[in-house]
């Protein structure tokens, strides 16, 4: 009888191991449709890690594995018990990095931190992760503690041991639905964690500096590329080299907490906007071949890490470099002008256009000098230089989220856009035919387009319908719908002109948009760019969008953008030593990005601790009641064959 029952059981073993396997095979086809069910992947902006000549900065996981941990909610009171990943709301986030640098404890049992995308309200406070004091190392003047950011917090510039994520604004449902099954539990022995795939090759290969990294090939420098363009073209046939520069700059990056989401909607790209739209203005202008002083429009990048922009073109003018062909250093008029001349220029812009919503006035006098901006380099350079630095606030920045994920399109108006344009292209006209009393209908004819202007707001600020308008599919092949104003980094040789995958899509935007604007006519304007321009001073524009382009007679150049503590020699980069001919040099961080093989993020259900130790003694239990009835079955078959 009992010899039957083992028999029974060993088929039944047996029948149950064939149905396994083959249920197995049955369902090997279905098993990326499992995993999915298993592991939902969640879109998010992630922090990452910077590094500069004395440490570094950002975000990434502490070592080389995936940091899996249970997502709890963050309260600014609580405790947490194990490794954990928090779910911060915007509104909690200045209270949760100050807990992190203050309260070690609590550090120590953050796996991860996930920040909640909540839309902006009248009741949303301000949100800085810079300084109080942006690039104070790069300042002019002494008083480098002056208050310029309220809001600031200096968090974007501290290293962190833990990765970090802004949400989707679709993921926020995805992390809310799972912490609430958390909190609730219910007797359920299973919890909902966050999988961070955010492994840094610094961390990897423990380069924590640039100089290390750049060695070891871990990190490229953060750089790009700025653009700019002479209205009209410089003459290259003529003889009269003297004709006085008035450079007009504004800046196309930004920067954030989150890689991804430097928006800058407001600081930088409103000033950005406003100095393409005049651009437009003034190409319509009949009075062009008449200006007695060069017109030069210049957008730069790299201004939110070192001025790298502002710096490098600086440094190119200096060394006649192919990028600046065309410019005079000793021409820019930034040196000849008189702040009262400009100043003239402005209130008599300001006249013509007969608003009251447009006023211009002069700085307060306590403040300590010029607020963080490209003037900087210029003043550090020559403090003998003058210029003028336009801005929307007197003592402080009235910008709440500045170099915030925060700072979108609903921090800014096409209508202040337009009305600085119009301020800026009438003043710009006044300086250039150097006149004392402008034709008041001269003035009147130079008119911002104001569709333009939302085109461009629609195009380079939002993600729909970003880059993929009409406006920018024109003249580039976007590689992004969402524009994004991170400077990026500098990959290959930082040559001008630049291979176009090495270039951002803003940047060569920005190119094909100056280099038409700023065009002059030409008889035949059907001349495409596929055996090349006929002339040096023609340049190819729209060559992305039908591989043959449109030669235009226009002076527009790509100007590297990168430390000019670095240099490019033979595939790799080197930190040169501080030169005291570079004041700003000898300050530099000289910022670099570590590189990755990928980044991800996911969510997924796993059994708790406490089921996994249950099982282990259930499973103990198993194993010694079945070695005790096999001993006793032994036992009694040894028995009846005894009888037998």
């Amino acid at each position: 009888m009992a010899s039957q029952t083992i028999l029974s059981l060993l088929i039944c073993f047996v029948a149950q191991l064939a149905i396994s396997s083959s249920g197995q095979i049955n369902s090997l086809d279905s098993v990326p449709a499992l995993e999915r069910s298993m592991y939902k992947v969640v879109d998010g902006y992630p922090c990452v890690r910077l590094l500069n000549l004395s440490g570094e900065i950002g975000c990434a996981n502490p070592g080389r594995e995936k940091v899996i941990a249970p997502v709890v909610r963050y309260h600014k009171d609580h405790a947490i018990s194990q490794l954990s990943s928090i779910l911060v709301s915007s509104g909690d986030v200045g209270s949760f990095f100050n807990r992190v640098a203050t309260d070690p404890g609590f550090a120590r049992k953050v796996g991860g931190v996930l920040i909640v995308a909540e839309i902006k309200t009248d009741k949303f406070n301000g949100f800085s992760p810079d300084e109080k004091f942006p690039q104070s190392k790069f300042s002019p003047y002494d008083n480098i503690s002056y208050n310029w950011n309220p809001n600031g917090s200096g968090i974007m510039l501290k290293p962190y041991s833990f990765p970090v994520f802004l949400l989707s604004e679709d993921s926020n449902s995805i992390l809310n639905e799972i912490v609430v099954k958390n909190e609730k539990k219910d007797g359920s022995y299973s919890e909902g964690v966050v999988e961070f795939d955010v492994v840094m090759q610094t961390t990897k290969s423990a380069t924590h500096d640039t100089e290390s990294c750049l060695n070891a090939g871990t990190c490229l420098p953060l750089g790009g590329y700025s653009v700019w363009s002479s209205l009209p073209p410089v003459d290259t046939s003529s003889t009269d080299k003297t004709k006085p520069i008035i450079l007009a700059m504004a800046s196309m990056d930004s920067a954030s907490f989150f890689r991804d989401r430097s928006l800058g909607a407001e600081s930088p790209l409103s000033g950005m906007l406003a100095l393409l739209a005049a651009a437009d203005a003034l190409s319509h202008s009949d009075y062009l071949k008449s200006f007695k002083k060069q017109l030069v429009f210049l957008v730069l990048t790299g201004e939110s890490w070192g001025f790298l922009g502002s710096r490098r073109f600086i440094h190119e003018l200096h060394l006649q470099s192919d990028g600046v062909t065309g410019l005079n250093k000793t021409l820019i008029e930034t040196g000849t002008l008189e702040i009262n001349e400009t100043f003239g220029a402005l209130g008599q812009a300001q006249a013509s256009l007969e608003s009251d919503n447009i006023r211009v006035e002069v700085a307060n006098h306590l403040n300590p000098g010029i607020p963080p901006s490209s003037m900087m380099s210029f003043l550090k350079k020559n403090p003998q230089i003058s210029g003028t630095v336009l801005e929307d606030f007197d003592t402080m920045f009235s910008n709440e989220f500045y170099h915030s994920h925060l700072d979108d399109f609903t921090n800014i108006n096409s209508t202040s856009i337009v009305a600085a344009a119009s301020l800026v292209a009438r003043a710009l006209y006044i300086l250039a035919s150097d006149t004392k009393i402008p034709n008041t209908l001269d003035l009147g004819s130079i008119r911002v387009n104001t569709t333009l202007v939302e085109s461009l707001l629609h195009c380079l600020v939002k993600c729909d319908p970003g880059l993929s308008c009409g406006l920018v599919k024109s003249y580039i092949q976007p590689s992004n719908t969402c524009p994004s104003s991170y400077v990026g980094v500098i990959v290959g040789d930082p040559s001008s002109p630049p291979y176009p995958g090495y270039s951002s899509d803003i940047s060569r935007f920005i190119w094909n948009f100056l280099a038409d604007r700023t065009s002059l006519k030409m008889e035949n304007t059907s001349l495409n760019c596929q055996q090349n321009c006929s002339s040096t001073d023609q340049v190819c524009i729209k060559s992305e969008t039908d591989q043959k382009g449109v030669c235009v007679r226009s002076t527009t150049r790509y100007v590297p953008a990168y430390s000019t503590r670095l240099h490019y020699d033979s595939g790799s980069w080197k930190v040169l030593p501080p030169n005291s001919s570079d004041p700003m040099g000898m300050v530099d961080p000289v910022w670099t990005e570590s590189n990755w093989d990928t980044i991800s993020l996911r969510v997924y259900t796993v059994q708790t601790a406490t089921y996994s130790r249950c099982i282990l003694l259930a499973g103990l239990g198993i194993t010694g009641f079945s070695y005790v009835a096999i001993e006793i079955t032994k036992a009694i078959v040894a028995k009846s064959l005894k009888r037998d």
